[in-house]
């Protein structure tokens, strides 16, 4: 009897369009905010980005369930992530959505990516692996509606009055959960580099 074929997971695959798409978004979502006047650019802006959130879900759902799961797959997907996050958070920086007191809750936001890309690279070496937690799920979320409530800004204001304050609230919340959910990855690497 022949040894079974071993598979192989190509890169265009749907959970892979659909990350490779998501990082597409990112110079869609600042050309957006930058160069479209009005409304409609805040409005484009909030649908890319929505659409880049349920993207985020869809795609790590589609290969589990289509068992398409890749190793470039995992790679780009925390990759995609960290860029319309941080895309979206500069972009609302700049044009001072996010200002005041609140910048810190953003620094605080990019701040936990960073760090936990660099500790998710150390860890991986060492062959630890840090299970995302429910609570980082929840983080994650809140962080997403926060982002995409301060994208529409006051387009969305003019909708439903006050939705940027209750962004900006949201967006305290994810900076909470944020210093909350980072303290287990950097508790995990600083334990294993005591050890090493």
């Amino acid at each position: 009897m022949d040894p079974p074929i071993p598979t192989r997971t190509h890169a265009i695959n749907l959970p892979n369009v659909l990350t490779y798409a998501r990082i597409a978004a990112v110079p869609a979502l600042v050309a957006c905010l930058l160069h479209v006047q009005g409304d409609a650019g805040r409005w484009f802006a909030f649908w890319l980005f929505v659409g880049a959130a349920i993207t985020d879900w869809l795609d790590g759902y589609l290969a589990r369930r289509l068992e398409q799961q890749s190793t470039l797959g995992r790679m780009l997907d925390p990759i995609a992530d960290k860029l319309i996050v941080g895309a979206a958070i500069l972009m609302l920086v700049y044009d001072r959505t996010i200002d005041g007191v609140s910048i810190w809750a953003a620094v605080i936001i990019l701040s936990r990516e960073i760090l936990v890309s660099g500790l998710r690279e150390f860890l991986a070496e060492l062959n630890v692996k840090v299970h995302v937690t429910a609570l980082a799920k929840w983080k994650t979320a809140v962080q997403m509606v926060a982002l995409a409530v301060l994208i529409a800004g006051e387009a969305g204001d003019r909708i439903v009055p006050g939705i940027s304050a209750v962004g900006i609230i949201l967006l305290w919340v994810a900076a909470v959960l944020t210093l909350w959910t980072g303290y287990d990855y950097l508790k995990a690497g600083i334990r294993r580099a005591m050890e090493g």
